[in-house]
């Protein structure tokens, strides 16, 4: 049994990225859906979807590479855990590598990114920091 999904996510994310793994699959939740349709807005993955099962549902992501094979995810870090819950109001919403990379949050309007946030002036629990 998994106690933190979205870590576990994460970490399949970027284990694939590391070696140079163009789909993964993994069990979905509404979570997961959400993260991966901001990492698409956001450009950071080419594809995803989901596969329906009879057990559970399967979340296929197609990664995304530069044109001579360079990462476009070089980092993916878990910010908020189950343990330590980090939580942000829409004025304190830190940047990532000065604009470049982004931060992916849960808020009442959904699982949205930090530029999303910024926009629409609401705060919420900070999930991971892509770069």
């Amino acid at each position: 049994m998994l106690n933190d999904p979205i870590a576990d996510m994460l970490t399949r994310i970027r284990n694939a990225n590391s070696i140079h793994r163009k789909t993964l699959t993994m069990p979905a939740s509404k979570i997961k859906v959400g993260i991966a349709d901001v990492l698409l807005t956001e450009g950071f993955i080419a594809k995803y979807e989901v596969v329906e099962g009879k057990p559970f549902s399967e979340l296929k992501i197609t990664l995304k590479y530069g044109p001579d094979g360079e990462l476009v995810i070089r980092t993916i870090d878990r910010i908020s855990s189950p343990g330590c819950r980090s939580y942000c109001g829409a004025s304190d919403l830190p940047r990532a590598l000065r604009g470049l990379g982004i931060y992916v949050l849960t808020t009442p309007k959904g699982v949205i990114s930090d530029r999303t946030a910024r926009k629409e002036n609401v705060g919420g629990e900070i999930l991971c920091k892509v770069c």
